[in-house]
């Protein structure tokens, strides 16, 4: 992981620079999700990664190893779990995020560079650390098309989180506010969604990060 230049305040990675892209259990320290990515473009008000196509990362599974979704979901949250390395299949995704907002923006394409959808995907604001940025998923999640209409998504999960506990009706409160935020933005055709980002296009001299040994590892040192 390589940080290019520095700020007062805040690292920046230069374009092509390999960084992980990591979520932690809500109210944890341990990671449960960690996604190597290339950067892309990293400034004060925006940070763009790559996820290529094939990447291998890390994500939560049963401990006998059955995929999370596969599980009923009224134990869904409650059964026991652990970590499995796995290789993203199908095309890649390009992930926005603002410093402030509780929310990155993630945009999906099919074979052929076909632009196929926007992600809204609800969370904590990143904190930046020397390898990359860290966050914990609120799982409600928004779909918006290229024809400017939107759907919820994981709104069963994001009752489920709160029935078993998981999540409290404070954290919840907060994460139904940020939903509202985002629909406004996506109301307005605000940035990202009027950037122009679905015509992006990888740099074919990139090649794919790979998964380091200690991708859990805890910060030295993290900043907003």
């Amino acid at each position: 992981m390589t940080a290019s230049a520095a700020s007062q305040d805040t690292v920046h990675w230069a374009p092509g620079d390999s960084i992980l892209w990591r979520y932690r259990g809500i109210g944890s320290d341990d990671v449960h999700i960690c996604r190597p990515v290339t950067v892309v473009e990293d400034t004060d008000e925006l940070l763009a990664v790559w996820m290529a196509p094939g990447t291998e990362c890390v994500k939560p599974v049963l401990l006998d190893g059955t995929a999370v979704h596969l599980e009923p979901l009224a134990t869904r949250y409650t059964a026991p779990r652990t970590t499995a390395r796995a290789h993203w299949s199908g095309a890649g995704v390009l992930k926005l995020a603002r410093p402030s907002e509780p929310w990155s923006v993630w945009l999906f394409w099919d074979q052929g560079w076909r632009f196929r959808s926007w992600y809204v995907n609800l969370e904590l604001p990143r904190t930046r650390w020397s390898g990359g940025v860290d966050s914990e998923d609120h799982f409600l999640d928004i779909s918006v098309y290229p024809d400017r209409s939107w759907l919820w998504r994981d709104e069963d999960e994001f009752a489920q989180a709160q029935s078993c506990g998981l999540m409290d009706a404070a954290l919840a409160g907060r994460v139904r506010e940020a939903g509202a935020a985002a629909v406004e933005l996506i109301g307005a055709w605000g940035p990202p969604f009027s950037d122009g980002w679905e015509h992006w296009r990888p740099d074919p001299a990139w090649t794919v990060p790979e998964l380091p040994a200690d991708w859990d590892r805890t910060p030295a040192h993290t900043a907003p």
